[in-house]
């Protein structure tokens, strides 16, 4: 259940929290996900490889103009 409060009833801090959740929602609202351990091993082979796809042929493979 999510709790409601009126920002009266808020001490500083937690105004302070408030504005920094949006903050960083509005900025990266990926923050606060979590990359299981396939994708993070994945990307490692991935920089340690040597063989690079340029930007314009992965677009073309997914049907995007570049």
């Amino acid at each position: 259940m999510i709790k409601t409060k009126k920002v009266g009833d808020m001490n500083i801090n937690e105004l302070k929290d408030i504005i920094k959740e949006t903050f960083y929602e509005i900025i990266d609202p990926d923050h606060e996900l979590v990359i299981s351990p396939e994708v993070k091993n994945d990307l490692k082979e991935s920089l340690q490889s040597k063989e690079r796809i340029p930007i314009n042929k992965v677009a073309e493979k997914l049907g995007l103009e570049w």
